[in-house]
């Protein structure tokens, strides 16, 4: 708990003092050290300040700043998950131990178990290998795509080393801390909201020059860290010499050699980590804090600026200030806003405008980027003391050179790009379509053996129709999903997305969007909820807005069912891979067209310039890929077990009740309410030729689009209204019976003939698709959307103009159709 939730009259003891390094410095110069007992004496009815004793003597604190010292109340020692006759071992002897009070040595020996619990943050560029640190070392399985942006929010996981626990927070990867780009914001509030008693700052070795860029920013923050030299093996490779002792101790941080795949240095690093927690600056020449030198007039400005800032007590609880004069000259605008708060504000701002226009006069430079060649400026210094050389044993960018000279081609990378889609698609159905046979066989055995075996009633017919016929009807999709991901999974781990990327800027500039704005959208052929959070990596506003509301026409993996249970229906095997294909092309024209008049009309703004780093070429392990693939598989079945299950239980009890005895399955639906409600909403889409069966799997599809596949299922899983159109060898034999049972339904609703309906209901099919690819994004995407543009409205704008322009697309596609028929 904090100090400052400590009542008048308790005690507690000190675990650790948190906050920045002059606060900090400060706070534990007054005599709150670790595992020393402080008492409150007096709790101002204001809260401030609260009167505390501590070693002996009476001190004063703000309610703030004694909520950055962390104690271990008695009650809390108690609960600690120690032994009670250990804990309670000098207690004196009495009926009930729990209300005779610890002794000071027990509650230092409490606190002390308790301080061994250490917040690190992971900082770095983008593609540094953080993340791969966080999975090695908690165990976790959080993505890692061979580029930039991967990581789009905070998280958190947990390692054991030498008896100390870490609460490990894997930050965005950024290349500053500057208010440039939201990923950059994001990290900078967490770090200084939510302040880390330890940042790991992970740097990409063989990038060194620009990697320290953002090691000297987070030296201005003044906060505790360790640097982690990774892909220290690459270097070695090589041939690099660098003297990373000497390089530490100029920078005045520990620096450990890592190569994070393999695991090697992690246990050094640690103990690194370990030894600047439990230790004081000083004790080490690696543990101390400088202060990078940026000129004679801006130290001067910088000098200025802190004698107003240090006046500001609860400023320094959060905030180096030279960290904050820093920015101030940098013209940060977050940090104006900031400052413009103070009360002495208009100084401030004068002294920084003084230090900008000196600078000018003496350099012809302004202020920032007379800081940032000062800080290059002394990594090239430390980098010459530190012995540094590159080698040229090996040129690791080599073979990515190479590889980017055909698939980066002005001719060849769009070609090569679409392949790798048809690939993609035509593995989906070939190589899929063995297990989702054997899956099939699986669910009929189970539905036959039920069939056979159970009493007849409302359970037997749930089980069969409603489980086996809803939740069956997609689950034999498995295998296409996990093929799916595996293709997407390899793309993002061994640094194609940056080239596909690079090669769409162009294409993406004429849409009005930012050459990022392609990733979220292919990650969007996965699942839209995570395109929609990875478009913070996006700095444009515009681009990232124009981005969120163009990504549900990305045809995500939920409706992959839909597709494959369609096109087995209705196109022959060999059209397949290309009717498929052609669904994301519509989708990403569409995409195009819409993001196109939106960014004309509808999202004004500036754009901002395309800048993003091509990692070079690495390839994944197998077991990274097939972790990677069966989590995505694993969330495919729990949706099966969750929301799918109660949606198609919902849709059989709809299509069940109220029950008839003595009506055939078909007219049983009718009259049922499901029935009642398809045939209220059928003229809605009489435009493209739809039953009132389709309709309603369109409405179903609404919470998630694989319930519209289970909704199929359960509606076509009886259906003894079947007039034979003739076989053709289109579909497949499990297909057989939805293709005969959907032309049926259809060509009823239709008013045509067996013959007739053949070529009209293929249309009708294919139109049902492109209502599918379009209309109202999940539930889950909508929610996504709101969360990240902070407002209801452009989420319900997302969900209104796709399902009009969905009904739009596949009516015009079906009335322009029927006239080649």
């Amino acid at each position: 708990m904090k100090l400052s939730e400590l009542k008048t009259g308790e005690k507690g003891v000190i675990v650790k003092v948190m906050g920045h390094g002059g606060f900090r410095k400060r706070i534990v110069e007054m005599g709150f050290i670790k595992g020393k007992t402080v008492e409150v004496l007096l709790n101002a009815p204001l809260r401030d300040p609260v009167k505390y004793k501590i070693m002996g003597y009476e001190v004063s604190l703000r309610h703030s700043e004694a909520d950055r010292i962390e104690i271990l109340s008695e009650k809390e020692a108690r609960k600690l998950n120690t032994p009670t006759e250990d804990l309670l071992s000098e207690v004196i002897d009495s009926e009930d131990n729990d209300e005779q009070p610890l002794t000071d040595k027990q509650m230092e020996e409490a606190a002390l178990r308790q301080r061994k619990v250490i917040n690190v943050a992971l900082v770095g560029n983008p593609n540094c290998g953080k993340t791969s640190l966080f999975n090695f070392a908690s165990g976790a399985h959080e993505r890692v795509g061979n580029y930039s942006g991967v990581t789009v929010d905070a998280k958190v996981g947990y390692a054991e080393f030498e008896g100390y626990q870490f609460n490990l927070t894997d930050l965005p990867g950024t290349y500053s801390l500057s208010a440039y780009s939201p990923e950059e914001l994001y990290v900078r509030k967490q770090i200084v909201e939510k302040t880390p008693d330890i940042v790991i700052n992970v740097i990409d070795t063989s990038n060194l020059e620009r990697n320290l860029y953002l090691t000297t920013q987070l030296i201005d923050m003044h906060l505790r860290m360790v640097c982690a030299l990774n892909m220290f093996d690459e270097t070695e490779k090589r041939g690099d010499n660098i003297d990373y002792d000497k390089l530490g101790e100029l920078f005045g941080v520990p620096m450990t050699p890592t190569v994070f795949k393999n695991g090697r240095g992690i246990k050094e690093l640690f103990h690194s980590v370990i030894e600047m927690y439990e230790g004081t600056e000083g004790s080490n020449p690696h543990f101390r804090h400088i202060h990078i030198n940026h000129g004679h007039e801006i130290e001067k400005g910088i000098s200025d600026i802190q004698e107003h800032l240090k006046k500001v007590e609860y400023l320094r609880e959060n905030y180096s200030t030279r960290y904050l004069a820093i920015k101030l000259l940098e013209r940060d605008k977050d940090v104006e806003n900031y400052i413009s708060q103070l009360p002495d504000a208009k100084e401030i701002f004068e002294h920084r405008e003084e230090a900008a226009a000196r600078v000018k006069e003496e350099t012809l430079e302004d202020s920032e980027t007379a800081i940032m060649d000062a800080k290059y400026g002394f990594i090239h210094g430390a980098l010459q003391e530190a012995a540094y050389e590159p080698g040229n044993n090996k040129d690791t960018y080599q073979i990515t050179h190479w590889i980017d000279r055909i698939l980066t081609n002005k001719y060849a990378g769009y070609p090569i790009f679409l392949l790798i889609l048809l690939i993609m698609f035509t593995a989906t159905f070939v190589i899929g379509q063995y297990p989702m046979d054997w899956i099939g066989a699986a669910v009929n055995w189970l539905g036959g053996t039920i069939s056979t075996y159970m009493p007849n009633g409302p359970i037997k017919d749930m089980l069969v129709e409603g489980v086996i016929g809803g939740v069956g009807a997609v689950i034999v999709f498995l295998p296409q999903i996990l093929i799916l991901y595996f293709f997407i999974s390899y793309m993002e781990d061994s640094g194609y997305m940056s080239r596909a990327a690079f090669i769409m800027d162009k294409l993406m500039h004429k849409m009005g969007l930012h050459g990022k704005s392609f990733i979220p959208l292919i990650m969007g052929f996965g699942c839209n909820v995570p395109a929609v959070l990875s478009t913070r990596t996006i700095e444009s506003r515009r681009s990232r807005l124009v981005t969120m509301l163009i990504l549900p026409m990305m045809s995500c993996s939920a409706r992959l069912p839909i597709y494959i249970m369609i096109t087995g229906s209705f196109f022959a095997l060999r059209y397949r891979s290309l009717i498929m294909l052609s669904l994301y092309v519509i989708g990403i024209l569409m995409a195009v067209i819409i993001s196109r008049l939106f960014t004309k009309f509808l999202v004004k703004g500036e754009d901002t310039p395309f800048v993003m780093e091509l990692p070079p070429y690495r390839f994944p392990t197998w077991k990274a890929i097939i972790r990677h693939t069966w989590e995505k598989g694993k969330q495919y079945l729990k949706k099966m077990g969750g929301i799918i299950l109660v949606a198609s239980i919902i849709v059989w009890a709809l299509g069940y009740f109220p029950h008839n005895e003595q009506l055939t399955p078909q007219a049983q639906q009718e009259q049922s309410y499901i029935g009642h409600i398809g045939k209220a909403i059928e003229p809605v889409f009489r435009a493209q030729g739809f039953d009132w069966k389709l309709d309603v799997g369109l409405v179903a599809g609404i919470g998630a689009k694989e319930i519209v596949a289970s909704t199929m299922g359960v509606l076509y899983s009886n259906n003894e209204n079947i007039t034979e159109n003739g076989d053709d060898n289109v579909t497949d034999g499990k297909y057989e019976t939805l293709r005969k049972e959907m032309t049926a339904d259809l060509a009823k609703a239709n008013n045509l003939s067996p013959q007739e309906a053949k070529p009209v209901v293929t249309l009708i099919a294919y139109c049902f698709l492109l209502f599918v690819l379009l209309y109202f994004p999940c539930i889950a995407t909508i929610a996504a959307i709101k969360g990240e543009t902070g407002s209801w409205r452009w989420a319900l704008f997302a969900a209104g103009y796709t399902t009009a322009l969905a009904w739009a697309v596949s009516a015009l596609v079906f009335r322009i159709g029927l006239f080649f028929i």
